[in-house]
């Protein structure tokens, strides 16, 4: 053992992969491998590493400014915002809020929610719908408010206990309900917790247009998302879309909820705000939802470290490259690629029930039982070990599920990633699958 072995992580006696360098889609460890970057870290990658030039004006704003509170303006928190109003947001989310990270940026608009509707003298509405298959973050509201059942172990006395919808699962859905009409079942099963609720006292309905890795891609009926935003028009709702993974790209359209067309009353995004290179999540608003707000003499409270200068200039840079670059349609064109060469991979599979995701977030959802849906043990730590092939075969993926949902591999590389890299990490991935199930 080194002197080093036991400063990193946080829990001891846990293995850890160290890693000193990192360039386009390739990861390199500490003693010379290179490894092939299928996951864009934790799904947050997508200019690629190495990018001198975000690192350059990131350099540069540091030496103007250390640090200025979040409420006063300068000069990169403007310009990133009227690159967010021009370029990115859809017109009616004007007003923009920027956290460390998305956890912070989801559990504010959490908040802004229920102060919308304080403000508007209707305190009974207070009460926020979730799903049963969901992620928001790691703070005990968002962790509350999520349906993550690994992340929940152990902290339930201090959870508070939200209401929760069916998350639209196409794979696993009710053989009795026909494929046309799930979009009107899921729709409808939100609509029976409103009305079990009592709609005067629900604020909001948050969750992710397209689920991240906690369900591993999922996509739900093409007509779900524009009923549900009816929905929270006919009973004056809000509704929050977190897109901290899928936004800014990952999906291969700006952000995810474009796909049908919706616009919510709140968006959260993240993790591609800044690619990777800076923590920063935005928290994006209409004036209609903030204008009680500051008409009621309220405020919403900063997280210290929320706007950081450099950060603000991290993501301006960031999205000039998107733009210029136009890496969303490369997104897009990329993952048309990537689900092609995987359902080429595994069509013969007899472990993998089933391919899905768009653009550059896709996933393989292992099986048991290809036929009956059956999973894996969760004692077989099956996922882990996919991952854990891969990365010996110089390939990383990332583990996706909740433990009750399993086993899930999710698959969102850079945006820069070439052809040949994917193909090749393909490849690698199926190696990997077949190596960890040899075993069982």
């Amino acid at each position: 053992m080194s002197a080093n072995d036991d400063l990193w992580p946080f829990l001891p006696g846990r293995q850890s992969l160290r890693i000193v360098a990192a360039n386009g889609a390739t990861l390199i460890t500490d003693d010379g491998r290179q490894i092939l970057d299928l996951a864009g870290g934790a799904i947050a990658v997508n200019i690629g590493h190495g990018r001198a030039e975000v690192a350059q004006v990131m350099a540069a704003e540091a030496e103007r400014l250390t640090y200025v509170v979040p409420p006063w303006a300068t000069p990169t928190r403007e310009r990133l915002v009227a690159r967010l109003r021009q370029n990115w947001l859809p017109p009616s989310l004007t007003r923009a809020y920027f956290a460390s990270g998305g956890s912070e940026a989801n559990e504010t608009a959490m908040k802004v929610a229920l102060q919308h509707f304080a403000a508007r003298g209707l305190p009974r509405k207070s009460k926020i719908i979730g799903r049963e298959l969901s992620y928001h973050g790691t703070t005990l509201a968002t962790t509350g408010l999520g349906g993550h059942a690994a992340r929940r172990i152990g902290l339930e006395a201090l959870l508070q206990d939200h209401p929760r919808a069916p998350t639209p699962y196409p794979l696993r859905a009710p053989k009795s309900v026909a494929v046309e009409k799930l979009g009107r079942h899921y729709a409808d099963a939100l609509e029976a917790v409103i009305d079990a609720e009592g709609p005067e006292t629900v604020a909001a309905v948050m969750a992710e247009p397209i689920v991240g890795s906690s369900g591993g891609a999922l996509i739900p009926p093409d007509d779900y998302w524009p009923r549900i935003r009816t929905l929270c028009h006919q009973h004056d709702i809000l509704l929050i879309f977190d897109e901290v993974m899928t936004g800014f790209g990952r999906t291969g359209r700006r952000f995810a909820c474009e796909h049908w067309d919706v616009v919510p009353d709140l968006l959260v995004a993240g993790k591609g705000l800044a690619g990777g290179y800076a923590p920063i999540a935005g928290l994006f608003a209409s004036d209609a939802v903030l204008e009680p707000i500051a008409a009621s003499g309220g405020e919403v409270m900063f997280h210290t470290f929320g706007a950081h200068p450099a950060a603000c200039a991290a993501a301006d840079q960031v999205l000039a490259i998107l733009e210029r670059e136009e890496l969303v349609a490369q997104s897009a064109m990329l993952g048309g690629k990537l689900i092609t060469w995987l359902g080429e991979a595994f069509a013969d599979h007899p472990h993998v029930a089933e391919i899905r995701g768009c653009g550059l977030l896709q996933a393989i959802e292992v099986v048991a039982n290809r036929d009956t849906l059956e999973p894996f043990p969760q004692s077989a730590g099956v996922t882990r070990k996919i991952v854990a092939a891969g990365l010996e075969r110089g390939v990383y993926a990332y583990w996706g599920g909740t433990g009750a949902i399993r086993d899930i591999v999710c698959l969102g590389p850079p945006f820069t990633i070439t052809e040949t890299e994917l193909q090749r990490g393909v490849a690698l991935l199926r190696e990997a699958v077949d190596a960890a199930l040899a075993g069982l």
